[in-house]
């Protein structure tokens, strides 16, 4: 990997981790330590998250107008300030007004350093972007591991660790981030799949909104691990170190079965659609097995579950989108997909804490069932606008 990348995959990885000790654990702060009900917390975090929608679409925008290294700094910034804000004044209703700053700052960032890891390692296809989500899933692995140990003795460590760690990566995006040349950014195009003349990029953009589309939908089921089933496995006595646990295990399975992943893909998922698929499939039955669990040992299976699902789907979709995009719009694309997954987590927290709070659990579950179907419905049709002989069949 070429020195920029690396510049960039340890930034991502301390950025990751300092996030990871808190938003593992924001409904369980709101619900239980700010007493506000589940369906108040699902909509504290949605507003973080439309904030991230915003902060995503005009991420992928400045770095395509300003560069990579201006429109990462202008979000780490305004994060920074609200972290430091936060580390004070972390009560109601101050909690959820900085994490609207948070979200937009961090939404700023996130499509950014996914153009720059693209086009910083542009020969690296799949693995470039298969090496952002590593990095993004050692540092949940650490930084949630951690996070329920110190929320366990004080949340206000929980702020203080978060904004430490942000400091570190601010100052590495600072000093080293401007090195990477912006003019070989904005000069470089990934594998592009459009029409002949290379001015029609219609069927491209298409593409990429439906597969968006499935993405999100997948975001609403995988993001209830962080809020509805984070509440629910409280309600049944299971502690918050070992819940704390679960995204441990779910990052350290991540980083661990890398050999085993390359050796699925290779041989049986060579496609994106039959990875995507599989994945989802799997989501389903991670799923199921909540249904039915009432005790750790079920979650944890789940977990495991889960993890090996999206790790088949996740890195697939920044792939794409790169693929997909036009000479000096990675970063719009990005932001695109970016913007469905946080849109999905908007959604997700405020969807969830409604029906759990009005129905329960288990039919929450038997929805996202249903969500996921249509994302395979997605996944299976998404590239039909395009060159037969151009589709998208290959990641590589």
């Amino acid at each position: 990997m070429p020195r920029a990348f690396w510049l960039i995959f340890i930034g991502h990885f301390i950025n990751t981790t300092g996030s990871s000790f808190l938003w593992p654990l924001n409904t369980i702060y709101l619900h239980e330590y700010l007493g506000k009900s589940l369906s108040v917390a699902g909509f504290v975090l949605m507003l973080n998250a439309g904030a991230s929608v915003v902060g995503n679409l005009l991420g992928g925008y400045l770095f395509d107008k300003i560069g990579g290294f201006k429109a990462i700094i202008s979000g780490a910034g305004i994060t920074l300030i609200a972290l430091v804000i936060l580390t004070f004044s972390h009560g109601w209703p101050s909690y959820p007004i900085l994490l609207v700053f948070i979200g937009l700052g961090s939404g700023i960032v996130n499509p950014s350093i996914y153009a720059m890891a693209g086009v910083a390692w542009k020969e690296g296809g799949r693995r470039a972007f298969n090496a952002m989500y590593v990095a993004a899933n050692i540092g949940v692995a650490i930084g949630s591991a951690m996070g329920g140990f110190i929320a366990s003795i004080s949340f206000n460590l929980i702020f203080i660790s978060n904004l430490t760690l942000y400091i570190v990566f601010f100052f590495i995006a600072y000093f080293y981030y401007r090195h990477i040349s912006d003019e070989a950014v904005s000069a470089t195009s990934a594998i592009k799949i459009h029409s002949p003349n290379n001015k029609d990029y219609s069927p491209n953009m298409r593409a990429l909104l439906i597969v968006s589309i499935g993405y999100a939908l997948c975001w609403v089921g995988y993001v209830q691990w962080q809020t509805t089933i984070a509440t629910y496995t409280q309600d049944l006595k299971i502690s918050l170190e070992q819940y704390s646990l679960l995204w441990t295990v779910n990052g350290a399975l991540i980083v661990l079965a890398q050999p085993l992943l390359a050796v699925f893909v290779n041989k049986f998922a060579k496609t994106v659609k039959v990875q995507m698929v599989t994945g989802i499939f799997i989501f389903i039955l991670s799923f199921g097995v909540v249904f039915l669990s009432s005790k750790f040992t079920g979650f944890l299976a789940a977990m495991i579950i889960l993890t090996c699902g999206e790790m088949l789907v996740w890195p697939a979709i920044p792939t794409i989108a790169d693929m997909l995009a036009p000479k000096g719009k990675q970063g719009f694309y990005q932001g695109i997909v970016n913007s469905a997954a946080t849109g999905g987590r908007m959604i997700g927290p405020m969807l969830g804490g409604i029906l759990v709070d009005q129905y329960g659990i288990h039919l929450l579950m038997i929805i996202l069932v249903f969500f996921f179907i249509i994302a395979i419905g997605t996944s299976l049709f998404y590239d039909k606008g395009l060159q037969e002989e151009k589709q998208l069949t290959k990641i590589v």
